[in-house]
């Protein structure tokens, strides 16, 4: 008989697993990760320009402020943490790499 993941002796059970498997990142951590080295590799390689990283931080802003409106619904936290980490990803960028502002119209 084989030994399902439900089983306490199957190694993808919780209680198998070792505890530095347990104190294992969480996996929005871990793509935060990924994501702002893409974006800083998409700048960087001059394939963003600083004007798209802000209109992306603005619309991710606008959707954090208007939610109840947002036609792809999710957590509020989670908006607002996103808007925030956008805002860091912005000025950090537009530190390191410089470039032109998006227009104000």
């Amino acid at each position: 008989m084989m030994a399902s993941a439900f089983d306490p002796g199957h190694p993808s059970h919780p209680a198998a697993q070792s505890p530095s498997q347990a104190d294992a990142p969480e996996s929005g951590d871990t793509s935060l990760v990924i994501l702002q080295t893409l974006l800083c590799l998409l700048r960087e390689k001059n394939m963003l320009s600083r004007a798209d990283i802000e209109d992306l931080t603005q619309r991710i802003r606008t959707r954090a402020a208007d939610h109840d409106r947002d036609p792809l619904p999710c957590c509020v936290a989670g908006v607002t943490k996103a808007a925030e980490e956008m805002g860091q990803i912005d000025r950090y960028i537009g530190r390191r790499y410089g470039g032109k502002h998006r227009r104000s119209i």
